[in-house]
């Protein structure tokens, strides 16, 4: 099995040569790696045109300007040609050593996709504002969708690549994460959550979500529950 591990980064020069590191030094796991730069302006397309030319089975799509998270997202799907495919922050606060956990997943169960869930494994230094709002977000989607979540708002989610190819993502920003858990269930898609590691990072090293983004994924979780 060939995983897709699409990168959307931006902003991310401390960090990118690491995380790209830790993906490749997964062992027994096919990988492609995607990435895909939302306009960076601090140097990390300087660094990534480096690692193009030392790593040439990278592939690294360049944007003009910044559109988001989950409009990255969408053009790395739509480049990925894995069976599964997954989505790998930038930043160094999911250990790609994780994605042996969910694959084993798949095995022997009738799972179509699985989550990483951070609350049901070992997390830290995660803000009370981020840790209330995971909450919410994911009771909000419990309660609209009929489905028994620990944490929709996870980056790990293991999808089949068919369904990454197909599946018409119109969120730009990071209202991509209720989106895809929406359009999972709605294609009736079952979820499965294993345990990963999470270790958060401080606004000062360069986390970019705010309470705002919270509020455009509650107002997400209604749009494609009962209007889209």
């Amino acid at each position: 099995m060939k995983l897709s591990v699409v990168i959307p980064v931006y902003n991310e020069k401390n960090t990118i040569k690491d995380i790209v590191s830790q993906v490749k030094n997964v062992s027994g796991i096919e990988k492609e790696l995607i990435l895909v730069d939302d306009g960076s302006k601090d140097g990390t397309r300087d660094i990534l045109k480096q690692m193009e030319s030392e790593m040439p089975d990278l592939k690294i799509i360049y944007k003009d300007q910044n559109r988001g998270k989950g409009h990255s997202l969408k053009m790395g799907f739509q480049a990925s040609t894995g069976e599964y495919v997954i989505v790998q922050d930038a930043d160094l606060e999911y250990d790609p050593n994780d994605y042996k956990k969910l694959i084993e997943a798949l095995n022997g169960d009738d799972a179509d996709v699985v989550y990483g869930s951070r609350f049901s494994g070992d997390y830290t230094n995660m803000y009370n504002l981020h840790f209330f709002g995971n909450k919410l977000l994911t009771l909000i989607t419990v309660m609209l969708y009929g489905v028994y979540l620990t944490d929709m708002e996870t980056c790990y989610k293991l999808l089949p690549g068919d369904f990454a190819r197909k599946v018409n993502i119109v969120s730009d920003r990071f209202d991509f994460e209720p989106e895809i858990t929406a359009k999972i269930i709605k294609a009736g898609l079952k979820i499965k959550e294993v345990p990963i590691k999470y270790t958060g990072r401080k606004f000062s090293e360069g986390k970019k979500i705010t309470w705002k983004d919270g509020i455009s994924a509650i107002k997400a979780l209604f749009k494609f529950r009962f209007f889209s």
